[in-house]
């Protein structure tokens, strides 16, 4: 199986609004996606009918290679799955949710799941209720990962929390060091988690994917620029598609060329003959930024 997850034309709906449109999406099997996109721009929904907790509208969307709307337990038990508004029973003991849940799934490792509580501190005693929010999401993400599953799905699982959690999260996720086959699609506003952890990124805007590639293609066609301009002089010729986040401060000019290659910088050189170019990579942060912002139309809209 090439994909994890694939979607044709998925489009779903909350009455007359489109919350996801036309999504055609390909996890590639034992990669780990990040779909990412600002606020409303579809990603919890997306996830919501990739686990058939919500219906598509219209379109298709395959699962470990069954149709979502087919999903049923003997599939659900080779998906991992982690959200920030996930709950679990508040008056139960670590050891006691991890002892209600073990025999759900048949591929539970119970070297792993101890491992991962090592890691993550937990004390097996501890009641759920009595836990920081930080802790209880380690104990939801020892609950997804001790069974192997073959799809973790990880809905904003970073959000608020603090820089150790999340890098204790971010290590215990990458644990699985000999993950062959092993997929991850999560959403997050955490950039610089993102980028440690994803190989692969897609970018939604209004339900529509944008951007679908490898992590270090995006990062490499991506480079913010900066041109020293010469007194009073403006770029010759019309703006290339590819410059975003266009700008003039004084004798300054800057943007984001989301193409470089040597072409791009011949461009650069053409529209800014007399000037003074300095370009340098982007993080993903900055990338993100970039996209969010062309995304959004005059109207406050998104395009």
């Amino acid at each position: 199986m090439d994909h994890a997850i694939e979607t044709e034309a998925l489009t779903c709906r909350y009455g007359r609004t489109r919350a996801v449109a036309d999504l055609t999406m390909d996890v590639p099997t034992g990669s780990i996606y990040a779909l990412l996109g600002p606020n409303g721009a579809g990603k919890t929904t997306t996830l919501k009918t990739l686990m058939n907790l919500r219906p598509p509208a219209s379109g298709t969307a395959r699962v470990l290679g069954v149709d979502s709307r087919a999903l049923g337990p003997a599939e659900l038990a080779r998906i991992g799955y982690v959200s920030e508004n996930q709950r679990i029973p508040s008056n139960l003991t670590i050891a006691e949710i991890e002892a209600f849940c073990k025999p759900w799934y048949p591929t539970w490792d119970a070297a792993l799941a101890n491992d991962l509580r090592e890691r993550f501190g937990l004390d097996p005693r501890a009641r759920i209720k009595s836990l920081s929010r930080g802790t209880r999401l380690k104990v939801q993400c020892l609950l997804a990962i001790a069974p192997r599953p073959s799809l973790l799905i990880l809905d904003e699982p970073f959000s608020g929390l603090d820089p150790v959690v999340r890098d204790e999260l971010t290590t215990g996720v990458l644990s699985l060091a000999d993950r062959d086959g092993w997929s991850v699609l999560l959403t997050s506003h955490e950039m610089d988690d993102v980028e440690r952890l994803a190989d692969h990124v897609g970018f939604l805007a209004n339900g529509s994917l944008l951007v679908e590639e490898p992590m270090q293609t995006l990062l490499a066609r991506f480079r913010r620029v900066e041109v020293a301009l010469a007194d009073g002089s403006t770029p010759t010729g019309r703006r290339p598609a590819s410059w975003l986040d266009f700008a003039v401060d004084g004798r300054a000019a800057r943007f984001v060329e989301s193409q470089a290659c040597p072409a791009a910088e011949a461009a650069w050189q053409d529209a800014f003959p007399d000037a003074t170019i300095e370009a340098r990579p982007m993080s993903l942060r900055e990338v993100f930024v970039a996209l969010t912002r062309s995304s959004i139309a005059p109207d406050g809209r998104t395009r």
